[in-house]
């Protein structure tokens, strides 16, 4: 009997045993249970998602006892709640909403997907109805679905009452004692306990560790990192857009000026991390890079291949704003007619910024001496009569010469401006054709422009096309 007694009690032991939740399985072989506290506050935006999915996996690789979700948000981005959403229904650590105050819009979405919420007195969470950035106004039917149906589903799966999460999203939805037609749903902490959405009231971070049984544990409140504050920075609307109006803006005006040099360069290193911040997002794609980089070349080949602007100019051009259209698209599954009307006024807002800038700075930095060189004009000089001077800038610098006497020498020649007809002469380059500068033609300098490359100073060329105020050449070669 005795050792019956004695096996019997042993098979109840293991038995309790393991009906222990693993998330406390640390806190009994006698260490110290570990609980990751992610603090949830102001605006959501793109970049707070891949900060929730790196300390997620973080704390799944600890072994964590529970992720605590620290809430106290008016709202956010929608396509970067969706991400986060997904993250924390994908935990295999328990996870728990702490509704510290406010929990609004896409906050509410984010204490949905937890397992459990609590929350403090005076709470409220709710009014979830998404509204389109660009006006301010309430997004249409079509989005408003879309958000309800995900509101529903996420409550669905945390074992909610899905019809109360639809009522915070849509004003239709009736719910009768608590949230009647026609009136959005905001839950107070005395109405989420009523309805079940709310397990208690944590009047603190503390008081919530004791609920949990988790008074002891050691606390993780990890940091974002440069990369992901700096991604968060980026991907702020206003950012983005400056960063690319400004950096398309640059690299139009060098076109212009004299080929590619710094101010070329900085332009499209703004792109590049207008590109990197909104990749990081998860917004931008690879496919995305590409087409903004074939648009690029096309507008390159465009101004320093073929004369004119033609089919490579209009191609390239379509294939620059389209690349940028698309790295503004929110994801599929929230992308929706407000969404795309935003992206396409962002898009016209960068188009209408860089024509705009290009035309003050044509207007403006003429009258700057420092930067007399970065424009094609010319200035009246005391010599002969019928006469003007190009001016030397900074840009010019990397237009090829061997020193910087011999550019002075070159640039600031007597250039012709008596009306005379080239076609088929051959002079020599006194500049290099990048793809314009000045020729040596019947003993004149004269302004031309090349045909189909770039010309190095001091090259044969035949003039091919002459239109008065636009010559034409070629290289001359020993074929030719």
């Amino acid at each position: 009997m005795p050792m019956r007694f004695t096996l019997a009690i042993a098979f109840l032991a293991l038995s309790v045993i393991s009906l222990i939740p693993a998330s406390f399985s640390a806190a009994q072989d006698g260490s110290t249970p570990v609980v990751y506290v992610i603090p949830i506050t102001g605006t959501i935006d793109l970049g707070l998602a891949p900060f929730l999915e790196r300390v997620i996996g973080e704390a799944e690789d600890a072994g964590a006892a529970a992720i605590i979700l620290d809430i106290d948000t008016p709202g956010g981005r929608l396509d970067a709640v969706i991400q986060m959403k997904d993250s924390i229904l994908g935990s295999d650590v328990p996870t728990v909403g702490f509704v510290n105050r406010t929990a609004f819009s896409a906050g509410a979405l984010i204490a949905l997907a937890t397992d459990r919420i609590f929350m403090t007195n005076g709470g409220v969470m709710g009014a979830a109805t998404p509204i389109d950035g660009s006006t301010g106004e309430t997004s249409s039917e079509k989005t408003i679905s879309a958000v309800r149906s995900t509101f529903r589903s996420t409550a669905e799966a945390t074992g909610r009452d899905p019809d109360v999460a639809a009522a915070m999203v849509d004003p239709n939805v009736d719910i009768p004692g608590l949230s009647p037609a026609g009136q959005l749903l905001t839950l107070t902490t005395n109405d989420a306990l009523r309805v079940g959405y709310a397990e208690a009231v944590a009047s603190s971070r503390d008081d919530l560790l004791a609920q949990l049984g988790l008074s002891g544990a050691r606390i993780v409140s990890p940091d974002m990192s440069l990369a992901e504050r700096t991604t968060r920075f980026i991907t702020d609307p206003l950012v983005a857009g400056l960063l690319l109006s400004v950096g398309l803006l640059l690299i139009v005006f060098d076109f212009f000026a004299d080929g590619l040099g710094i101010a070329a360069l900085a332009g499209l290193a703004m792109i590049a991390v207008f590109f990197w911040g909104h990749m990081v997002a998860g917004l931008a794609g690879w496919e995305d890079v590409v087409l903004v980089a074939i648009g690029l070349a096309l507008i390159a080949i465009e101004l320093f291949v073929i004369p004119g602007f033609g089919i490579p100019g209009l191609l390239g051009l379509v294939a620059l704003l389209g690349g940028l259209f698309l790295a503004m698209l929110e994801g599929e599954e929230t992308r929706s007619s407000d969404s795309i009307e935003r992206a396409l006024i962002t898009v016209l807002a960068v188009v209408a910024f860089v024509v705009i800038g290009f035309i003050l700075l044509l207007s403006f930095l003429p009258r700057r001496s420092r930067f007399g060189g970065t424009v094609l004009r010319s200035t009246v000089t005391d010599g002969p009569e019928g006469t003007y001077r190009a001016p030397v800038g900074w840009l010019k610098w990397f237009g090829g010469n061997d020193t910087m006497e011999g550019m002075l020498a070159t640039a600031s020649a007597p250039v012709s401006t008596t009306p005379a007809d080239f076609t088929g002469k051959t002079g020599v380059t006194r500049t290099p054709l990048r793809p314009s500068g000045t020729a040596e033609i019947d003993g004149e300098p004269v302004d031309v422009v090349a045909e189909a490359e770039f010309i190095d100073q001091g090259a044969p060329i035949v003039v091919v096309l002459d239109q008065g105020y636009r010559r034409v050449v070629r290289r001359v070669t020993a074929d030719s």
